[in-house]
């Protein structure tokens, strides 16, 4: 066979394996994997703080908390002034930068272990709110689930009982109006906090693109690649 026909036969055929396939031409397939990051770090899911449905569910929780805060002081305190009693000990959220994946995860977990100890601060002033029974009931979901994306969820520690019992004792106030705005405030900071760490998360699980035209080379190579050497054994 002339080579000119035989590299024109090979690339139709190459063609031909991918249309049957199924496979865009401009993409690359899962069989032939991109290199420079982990298939972890490329495929994973940007919903890992939770499903789309229990993520809906949170910020409903929120803006029910915010409607609550406002029906209970009859819109006298704006629910913004709440900024004004956070508590210093609140975990820090995970940076923007300089942070691996791994201890954006750490961070996160660790935070939200410390929040179900403040939670339950709340806890000593609405012990029958609906929507702290929500929050618990979110935070150690998101916490469960964190863990399940970890190298080393072994390394998330939680407070000791003296600890949190000095913590609670620290939150303690005489007066009631004072008690209830930082119960409201550890709410709102929740919320805060798990809504900046599913940012972060989603940043880092962006996966890298390259150009389509890259692409589009590296798969009629490969394929052409793969078939050529069929012809050769035939």
């Amino acid at each position: 066979m002339p080579s000119n026909v035989r590299i024109l036969a090979v690339g139709l055929l190459a063609f031909l394996v991918l249309r049957a396939a199924g496979a865009p031409l401009t993409e690359t397939p899962s069989v032939f994997p991109s290199t420079g990051t982990s298939s972890e770090e490329e495929t994973e899911s940007s919903e890992l703080l939770s499903s789309s449905d229990v993520w809906t569910s949170f910020l409903d929780t929120a803006k029910d908390h915010q409607k609550s805060f406002e029906d209970e002081f009859q819109n006298n305190v704006q629910f913004h002034l709440l900024e004004d009693y956070k508590i210093s000990q609140l975990p820090a959220n995970c940076p923007t930068s300089n942070f691996s994946k791994e201890a954006c995860l750490h961070r996160l977990a660790q935070g939200l272990s410390f929040y179900t100890s403040l939670l339950k601060q709340v806890e000593k002033e609405y012990p029958n709110s609906r929507i702290l029974s929500e929050a618990k009931r979110y935070t150690e979901l998101f916490l469960w689930n964190i863990k399940q994306k970890m190298k080393k969820a072994d390394e998330v520690t939680s407070l000791s009982s003296s600890q949190e019992k000095s913590l609670l004792e620290s939150l303690d106030n005489a007066d009631a109006f004072q008690r209830k705005m930082t119960a409201h405030s550890i709410l709102r900071q929740l919320n805060v906090f798990v809504v900046d760490g599913k940012r972060a998360l989603s940043r880092r699980n962006r996966p890298r693109r390259r150009p389509a035209k890259d692409q589009h080379i590296e798969v009629v190579t490969s394929a052409t690649k793969a078939v050529s050497g069929k012809l050769g054994k035939a």
